[in-house]
């Protein structure tokens, strides 16, 4: 009976807890709630705040953007303003020129309505004429400068050609050297895979190497003396060492350039040791130097311009003038072509304005310039030079062209030129320098007789192989002559 009347009161006994338990639950959930509430106000207040800041931040942007906008306008509208403006002065200006001409126009209208048709048909003869005269000689003026331009790479390699350029036998021996080979297997090497090592050779030296079937050399030709021996040098440097790559054959040739420079500044000492020259600019002595692979019909120039120096010191010690600058100025009349290739004008005038920039004395500039007659001889310095030139180009054995193909040169440019129409005489002088052509002053007027010169002078470097540059000179002379009778009465 116990049993049964025990857990009764236990359970009534649970019944504040679990009322106090739903109390705090209650109380948390409604505490919970509130809290809840206030932190979504206090979110929703910062949004708002965020807002305002963004419009305000909008507002001030599209205040900026409608400033700009309005100083762009402003802008576009002055610029249209004061093109305009310059437009109605170009307007007026051309409204002011147009004036002019019409009352040009009447002027001339009102003059030829007094002359007759014959004079009327002259004049206007006339007038194309010089339209036409005028015209021309500006077309042809801005042709040979757009020519000089575009074609002075090309003039160059004509020049250089040109002047290595002889006889025959002379041009193989003046543009051909031979190097040997240990066996002939080397030249295979030389070849390389595909033709790789000789295709490199080519481009880094400029000359061109040429392997036959001739055993034991390979040959190397090219038009400028120096460039052909710093080839032949890099092959020579390639072979004894055995390596030829591309990259060593750059090696080899600027050690062969080294090597040349060297020997041209040994071969200006040598050549001014023989002739007691001390004093001689520094600069000058590698331009002077490379004299030594420098020929003139097969003549070599620094050789024959040692001579030169020789021959006139002996010449102005017999006449008691003065032999040092005599000697001087003979040994650099050719000091010019080791530079012609490259630069234009005559190996004279390009020598003496060289000498003048290092400070050779007027007398030598002088000379170097008149050696060749393309400036009156002055003084006893000139005639020397001269005359020690002839002397050492005319004796036997100093040059290898013919007398017989000299005159045959000479004969194939007086040809050229008398087959022209209005050309009464040619002569070649100064040993084919340059060509004088007398024409017709009735036939061939004064720009005929300038485009004529231009021809010759394309004609002759197209047709005839010559030695160094050739002036063409045409001249016009119109003379008026009147003979007055003896007067008196006759018997």
């Amino acid at each position: 009976m116990l049993e049964e009347i025990g857990p009764a009161p236990l359970a009534i006994g649970m019944w504040p807890i679990v009322a106090i338990v739903l109390a705090v639950a209650l109380v948390a959930v409604i505490v919970g709630d509130l809290f809840m509430r206030r932190r979504a106000g206090s979110v929703v207040e910062a949004g708002r705040d965020q807002l305002e800041r963004d419009r305000g931040r909008m507002e001030r942007q599209m205040d900026q953007r409608r400033a700009d906008l309005e100083a762009a306008v402003d802008d576009r509208r002055r610029s249209i303003e004061v093109a305009h403006a310059d437009r109605l002065a170009q307007l007026d200006e051309q409204s002011a020129q147009l004036a002019a001409d019409r009352e040009r126009i009447d002027d001339e209208l009102a003059r030829i309505g007094g002359l007759t048709p014959e004079q009327a048909r002259r004049e206007v003869v006339d007038r194309a004429r010089e339209e036409a005269t005028v015209e021309a000689e500006t077309l042809t003026r801005a042709i040979l400068a757009q020519a000089r331009a575009t074609a002075e790479d090309r003039a160059r390699e004509v020049v250089a050609t040109a002047i290595a350029r002889c006889a025959g036998e002379v041009t193989a021996d003046s543009v051909v050297a031979a190097v040997d080979l240990p066996s002939d297997d080397m030249k295979g090497r030389i070849i390389g895979r595909e033709g790789r090592n000789i295709r490199s050779i080519e481009q880094v030296t400029g000359a061109t190497v040429i392997i036959d079937d001739t055993p034991g050399i390979v040959l190397v030709s090219c038009f400028d003396p120096i460039r052909r021996e710093v080839a032949r040098t890099t092959i020579e440097l390639l072979v004894a060492d055995g390596r030829i790559h591309p990259g060593r054959i750059e090696q080899a040739h600027a050690t062969a350039v080294k090597r040349i420079e060297q020997m041209c500044l040994d071969a200006a000492d040598e050549a001014l040791h023989a002739l007691s020259i001390t004093s001689f600019p520094q600069a000058l002595r590698p331009i002077l130097g490379s004299l030594r692979f420098r020929t003139s019909f097969g003549q070599d120039v620094l050789s024959h311009s040692v001579e030169c120096g020789r021959l006139a010191g002996l010449l102005a010690a017999e006449i008691g003038a003065d032999a040092v600058t005599c000697t001087r100025a003979a040994f650099l009349h050719d000091l010019g072509k080791a530079l012609t290739p490259g630069i234009e004008g005559s190996h004279a005038s390009v020598g003496a304005e060289l000498a003048r920039r290092y400070g050779e004395d007027d007398a030598v500039v002088h000379a170097i310039a008149a050696h060749h007659d393309e400036v009156p001889a002055e003084s006893v310095v000139d005639v020397i030079t001269q005359a020690a030139d002839a002397i050492s180009a005319s004796r036997p054995g100093a040059r290898r062209e013919s007398l017989e193909a000299h005159v045959n040169r000479l004969e194939e440019l007086e040809n050229l030129a008398s087959a022209h129409p209005g050309v009464s005489r040619a002569v070649a002088v100064q040993a084919g320098r340059e060509l004088r052509v007398m024409v017709v002053p009735e036939q061939v007027d004064d720009a005929a007789a300038r485009d004529l010169a231009r021809v010759l002078a394309a004609e002759v470097g197209d047709r005839i192989v010559v030695p160094g540059q050739v002036r063409v000179t045409v001249i016009r002379e119109t003379r008026a002559v009147e003979v007055v009778g003896a007067s008196g009465p006759r018997d």
